[in-house]
């Protein structure tokens, strides 16, 4: 007959693990403590702490404790267990975020960019900053880098696309060969919006307990961008160029058909010697009296149309300076309110950079199961 039960090995390995998950989420531990919080007994906890101190994945702190139940040591994950960095590339600048386990930040460096960011310009900075971020840190031990770039990323190659009428990067851009010589693992690089509507995710389903699995990502704001999520995955196309809707054809500020980008330059509203928005003259026309919220509001929702009959959504979210101005929000919700399939559209609720947010979040569960992975063939 042959045995259901589990093998000592795989037992070993789900106690390491479970300890490997309590130390990422606490800076020390004592092993009474890490017993409590894994539900695991003393000795199996003691057992585990044994095994990845051994091959260096948790460290005696040297920190003693004084309670009535007698000294005990505190635990920490390995101090040489890796780092991993979260990019952004995006019109406001660089920024390299070096990122311990736990989730903590341990350094941060920003490069601004002239404007237009070209590949040549944008590779020096990135390599400039994150030499900073990551002073005295060894490629080797630089375990993951999440890059977030404001620009249509290839899916195969992971380097940045230009694309006619794009605001930000002229010509191509591999983020994964730049940061090469400085990282010693995996790079995973996508478009901002794709990052902003995980991190949105994540707010909702943190904030509510809920799933958000099916709603498209709108973002208005100097640039023009979708992210589609389906099932609760971002959804990237073929090439990577899924909600990529800056050359839909909507309807112009004379009622024909332009594509959407075209439409702010009829409206005088795109920086000079560039195809960027200029947001500070949307917003100060919106709020001035020489208002072009209907033809901004009947572009936005030819988007939203288009959006609704290929994707199906459960909801529409809205980011990006302009698009959550309320002038702008509340003609846009009333123009698709009147569709005939109608879809809710809710303001986006991830806070700050949502991109870098989204980014930073993935950096450190890729860190964590790469940790992870490490205990189980050691």
């Amino acid at each position: 007959m042959v045995s259901t039960k589990p093998s000592l090995s795989l037992l070993r390995q789900i106690s390491d693990e479970t300890v490997l998950r309590a130390l990422m989420d606490a800076p020390r531990l004592t092993r009474a403590e890490i017993a409590v919080a894994t539900h695991l007994s003393k000795p199996t906890a003691g057992e585990s702490i044994r095994r990845l101190a051994s091959v260096g994945l948790v460290r005696d702190t040297g920190e003693r404790t004084n309670g009535r139940g007698g000294v005990g040591s505190y635990f920490s994950i390995g101090q040489n267990v890796g780092v991993a960095i979260a990019v952004s590339i995006a019109p406001e600048g660089i920024v390299v975020e070096r990122i311990n386990p736990d989730g903590s930040l341990t350094a941060r460096h920003v490069e601004p960019i002239g404007r237009p960011g070209t590949p040549r310009t944008v590779a020096r900075l990135l390599t400039k900053a994150a030499r900073a971020a990551l002073d005295g840190i060894a490629p080797t031990e630089v375990r993951v880098a999440v890059v977030s770039a404001a620009d249509p990323v290839d899916r195969d190659s992971g380097a940045l696309v230009h694309l006619p009428d794009a605001p930000f990067l002229v010509g191509r851009l591999s983020p994964a060969r730049t940061l090469a010589p400085l990282v010693g693992g995996s790079v995973m690089v996508d478009n901002d919006v794709n990052w902003a509507a995980r991190a949105e995710r994540d707010a909702r389903a943190s904030a509510t307990g809920a799933t958000l699995d099916d709603f498209v990502y709108l973002h208005l704001g100097e640039g023009l961008g979708c992210a589609v999520v389906s099932d609760e995955e971002v959804r990237r196309g073929h090439s990577g160029l899924t909600g990529e809707v800056a050359h839909l054809t909507v309807a112009g500020v004379d009622g024909r058909a332009v594509t959407f980008t075209d439409v702010f330059q009829q409206l005088g509203l795109r920086r000079a010697g560039s195809t960027a928005i200029d947001v500070e003259a949307l917003l100060a026309a919106v709020a001035g009296g020489s208002s072009p919220v209907e033809s901004l509001a009947a572009a936005v929702g030819d988007v939203i149309t288009s959006a609704i009959a290929f994707c199906d959504p459960r909801l529409i979210v809205v980011g990006g300076a302009w698009g959550t101005a309320a002038p702008v929000f509340d003609a846009v919700r009333a123009r698709t309110s009147a569709l005939a399939r109608s879809v809710p559209l809710e303001r986006a609720t991830a806070g700050g950079d949502s991109a870098l947010a989204g980014a930073r979040s993935t950096a450190i569960a890729e860190l964590r199961a790469d940790i992870i992975a490490r205990s189980r063939t050691s």
